[in-house]
């Protein structure tokens, strides 16, 4: 089966504008993202989806592919799909332009999946929750899922919530924003009106879950750090030294 991986790209974030060009480590912060992407051994492709003229030729600076798209996009989702419609492929990976410290593995755990499970129509990837102070955050997004690995709920909320403690229950997972779909699912999801509960909770993939659409969800015991704010750059900054500090110890 043919695997495209997207990195959507947007200059104009909120809180930290041209966050995907920052300086981390001598490169641009998309830079990292590319060189672990296409690590991943699953991908036939890999393509940055960018907004932006700046984006755009600093990709192509380091030797990576990029495509223009429209500005006028409301999410990630929609600029993947203008860059895969004319596309032969079979499954899509959306893969966070934000998130440095993407492993490949994590990459080619959700193709794999899709790949060997051609009825599936999307997964995505959970890690467990090691630090407390993460439960209650409300930017950390949790999830609980079936016996069968299949999300039962996304929320910004502690869930589950544990009523009465008892010794091994507290165990919570957060969600790791990294998602593979099938092409076909892809263009139904992108047509799919906003739901309620991703209204009030600002949750794209609750649109599926409440459409009735499954969504496997596989566990990774890597870390990652979304890039929202300068403290957020820092943070992988720090990350990516001790990482380097274990390699050459190793």
């Amino acid at each position: 089966m043919k695997v495209v991986g997207v990195i959507p790209a947007r200059y104009a974030s909120v809180r930290f504008e041209g966050k995907i060009l920052a300086d981390l480590m001598g490169k641009p912060l998309i830079q990292h993202v590319w060189e672990s992407a296409r690590q991943a051994k699953t991908l036939g492709d890999l393509i940055v989806a960018c907004d932006d003229e700046r984006i755009y030729k600093a990709v192509e600076a380091f030797g990576g592919k990029a495509v223009m798209t429209a500005r006028a996009h409301m999410s990630g989702t929609e600029r993947i799909s203008e860059v895969v419609a004319d596309m032969d492929v079979d499954i899509v990976i959306n893969i966070q332009g934000d998130e440095p410290l993407v492993h490949p593995s994590m990459i080619d755990d959700v193709a794999y999946f899709l790949m060997n499970t051609p009825q599936a129509p999307a997964a995505t990837l959970m890690k467990r929750i090691e630090h407390e102070e993460e439960i209650a955050d409300a930017n950390v997004v949790k999830v609980v899922v079936n016996k069968k690995g299949y999300a039962l709920y996304f929320s910004r909320a502690p869930i589950p919530f544990v009523r009465d403690e008892e010794p091994g229950m507290r165990v919570h997972y957060k969600h790791i924003g990294l998602y593979g779909y099938s092409k076909d699912f892809l263009f139904v999801y992108k047509n799919l009106p906003q739901s309620k509960l991703e209204t009030l909770e600002k949750l794209e993939q609750l649109r599926i879950l409440e459409n009735e659409y499954p969504i496997r969800v596989i566990e990774t015991k890597y870390e990652t750090i979304g890039v929202d704010t300068r403290e957020d750059l820092e943070k992988a900054k720090q990350h990516m030294v001790m990482r380097e500090k274990m390699d050459k110890g190793a």
